[in-house]
Formats: C-alpha cells, sequence, structure tokens
C-alpha cells in the first residue's frame, strides 16, 4: 500500500515538474559536457553532489589567480596554506584543480583565471549575462546559482542549480543575445553563506 501511494507521488511530481528549455542541457557525467558547443545550447550542467561536507568558512580569502590549467590545485593550496589545516582544504584544491582542466579542455585554453569565494551577501544579484565567453559555475555549499529560461521576465521565478552541480554559461561573446541570463541567489540578512568558484580565461593582460 506504501509502495503505491509513493509511486503516485512520484509521477505526479514528474508531471508538474517544469519542462526544461531547448537551450539548456543536465548532464549526470562531465564528458558530456561538450553539448554546450551546440549552437542552441547557452547553458549545461553537469549534475553531481558537492566533494565537500559542509565545511568551515570561516577566515577562507576570496582567491583570485591566473596560471596554467594543471597547477591551479598548487594555487589553492597555497592561497588556504596561512588557515588552520582543514580535510577539505585538499579536496577543494584537487577538485578545483580537475574543474580547470576540464575547462581547459572544452575551450582549448592552456591558462585559466579562478576566483573561489564565500559569499555572505547578495552578490551579484540582479539578472544579467556575462561579457565572457564561457564561464564555469559551481557552488560547493550554501545555495547555487540562479537562471532563466531565455525569453522569461526578469519577474519570473527563477531555476537554480544544486550544490556541487557545475554549470557551463555561454556569454555574450558567444552567444551574443541569446547569453544566458542568471545571478547570484539572494541571502543578504540571512546569515547563510557559500562557496563559490569561477573559472574563466584569463584577461589578455594576466596571460602575458
Amino acid at each position: 500500500m506504501m509502495t503505491g501511494v509513493i509511486q503516485t507521488v512520484e509521477i505526479e511530481a514528474h508531471r508538474t515538474a517544469p519542462a526544461l528549455p531547448e537551450h539548456v542541457r543536465m548532464v549526470h557525467d562531465a564528458a558530456m559536457l561538450d553539448a554546450i558547443d551546440d549552437p542552441v545550447v547557452t547553458l549545461a550542467v553537469w549534475q553531481r553532489s558537492s566533494p565537500l561536507a559542509r565545511p568551515d568558512l570561516t577566515g577562507v580569502p576570496t582567491i583570485r589567480f591566473a596560471s596554467h590549467s594543471g597547477s591551479v590545485a598548487h594555487g589553492i593550496a597555497s592561497a588556504l596554506a596561512g588557515l588552520p589545516p582543514q580535510d577539505w582544504h585538499h579536496l577543494l584544491a584537487t577538485d578545483v584543480q580537475h574543474l580547470a582542466r576540464l575547462y581547459a579542455a572544452l575551450t582549448g585554453e592552456d591558462r585559466v583565471e579562478v576566483r573561489l569565494e564565500r559569499v555572505t551577501g547578495d552578490g551579484c544579484w540582479k539578472f544579467h549575462a556575462d561579457y565572457v565567453a564561457l564561464r564555469l559555475i559551481t557552488t560547493y555549499c550554501g545555495r547555487a546559482t540562479q537562471w532563466l529560461p531565455q525569453g522569461a521576465s526578469v519577474e519570473a521565478e527563477p531555476r537554480a542549480l544544486a550544490p556541487g552541480d557545475v554549470g557551463l554559461f555561454k556569454g555574450r561573446e558567444r552567444a551574443g543575445e541569446r547569453a544566458i541570463i542568471h545571478r547570484s541567489p539572494p541571502i543578504a540578512g540571512t546569515g547563510e553563506d557559500r562557496l563559490l568558484l569561477v573559472i574563466d580565461a584569463p584577461w589578455p593582460e594576466e596571460d602575458a
């Protein structure tokens, strides 16, 4: 009897789940993120669990640097070296390294720009498109990036990635007016925090 109830709830949830827009792809394998190369696709999301259990983010600095994609773990580890050692520091450095190599393989960039920060306020809370070609975003803990289907009003209910999801967001340089519209979730005054990673191609002056 209970099984029947569970099945009914699952069926109803499936029926009411919003359809995925044509320009968005959700995948369960990192190798399938190359869906972003489809001209129609402006957001590709690798759905995964966060590799970090809820970490203590006290004292975590904003980390930003450009480097060869194979040297990113060293950059993260060096930036965290001034904090009391935590097991998750190594897990984080290893995962950021993996994502930097993934981004490099998808874009053909040897060097990447990495930004890792603890977010306690609203950040980029207004819906916008980035003036880049392609941006990788993941939120290790806390609420993750929100996005809108193409043509949706900024007053519409946003969709959202989940913690751990890895999103590839096409920006204005690659998609023009079709660039994916997104924002940071507004969390000011809630007491929440987020650990956010952004990977881009480095700015020209930093690529010398």
